[in-house]
């Protein structure tokens, strides 16, 4: 039991004290004059994408690397799969959103290299160099375009989310603090529990990484998703879920393997790596020629979605490594 009190409250913990380090660093930053665009692509980037970066870290360090990259792919997987299908049943999604077509294109690349990366069966310092070299790229890339368009900086930040930082500074500070304690304390409780899961169900760490840790870290992002569909805003959701796919793999763990060598699992190398390269390459048609995400979409993506959970548990309990 404790196990998973372990694990939901580790995502929680990660979930609130992520939200909390955005919202004071939000705070700070604009009292200190710096612009809505650089807090948008710094800040908020990282601060929404802290508990992937806190739980590969740590599962790394423990030497659960099926944890550190499963919870990349995963989220991957399940950003477009589940994180897009399920609003589609609520209403029809467009795909009309300025950037989407080469953002996509540049994330069904992200992929690809990932891959390749990956391939000899580690990512060391050398491919987390090529990753934040990327993220360089990208980021100078957008913000050259959105200057380009001269398009309103806050469109990379989250309104609501400027509009609920604290106003008060010592609050922001206090915000903030809880954040930086936080994560790593939730992430330390969330990958013990996935790991004693995995031990206790029989599955690999992997299985765990790519399904349950990967689901409650893209939990932000499907509710976000679902809130945005009942206020018919649901395409915004197709700019944020690529986005957040391009630095799940740039800065996530372009991050973790230069702090330290991850062993990458043969089994993800030959099947959860083509799935996640597969839903990549499913967003290209989709974005490319602004095709809508009808309820008949959404239902095959939640179908595929299903099938391969399935599948990942069931090859997991059949390659099943021994923990630690």
């Amino acid at each position: 039991m404790m196990m998973y009190l372990y694990l939901v409250g580790g995502l929680v913990l990660l979930l609130v004290a992520g939200d909390l380090l955005v919202r004071g660093s939000i705070a700070i930053a604009t009292r200190l004059g710096i612009p809505p665009l650089i807090i948008g692509l710094t800040i908020v980037s990282f601060g929404t994408s802290a508990p992937e970066l806190i739980i590969s870290i740590d599962a790394a360090f423990r030497g659960a690397s099926g944890i550190a990259l499963g919870n990349i792919v995963g989220s991957n997987i399940t950003n477009i799969l589940l994180v897009l299908g399920l609003p589609a049943l609520i209403r029809v999604t467009q795909c009309t959103e300025s950037g989407v077509r080469s953002s996509t294109a540049f994330m069904m690349a992200v992929s690809v290299i990932f891959m390749s990366l990956s391939w000899d069966g580690l990512l060391d310092l050398r491919a987390g160099i090529i990753f934040l070299a990327l993220l360089g790229f990208f980021l100078s890339w957008t913000v050259w375009t959105s200057r380009q368009q001269k398009s309103e900086p806050n469109d990379l930040i989250d309104e609501e989310m400027l509009e609920e930082a604290p106003s008060n500074l010592w609050l922001a500070a206090v915000f903030t603090i809880v954040g930086i304690i936080g994560l790593p304390v939730g992430g330390n409780f969330a990958v013990q529990g996935a790991t004693d899961i995995a031990r206790s169900w029989g599955v690999s760490e992997a299985a765990i990484g790519l399904t349950v840790v990967a689901l409650g870290t893209s939990l932000p992002e499907l509710v976000t998703t679902l809130v945005a569909a009942l206020r018919n805003q649901a395409a915004v959701a197709i700019g944020n879920v690529v986005g957040s796919n391009i630095f799940n793999i740039l800065g996530i763990m372009g991050v973790t393997a230069t702090i330290i060598p991850i062993q990458v699992p043969e089994q993800m190398i030959d099947f959860d790596f083509w799935i996640m390269v597969a839903t990549s390459a499913l967003m290209l048609p989709i974005a490319l020629l602004r095709m809508p995400i009808t309820r008949i979409r959404g239902v095959g993506m939640l179908l595929a979605y299903g099938c391969y959970i399935t599948f990942v548990f069931k090859s997991g309990a059949n390659h099943a490594p021994q923990l630690f």
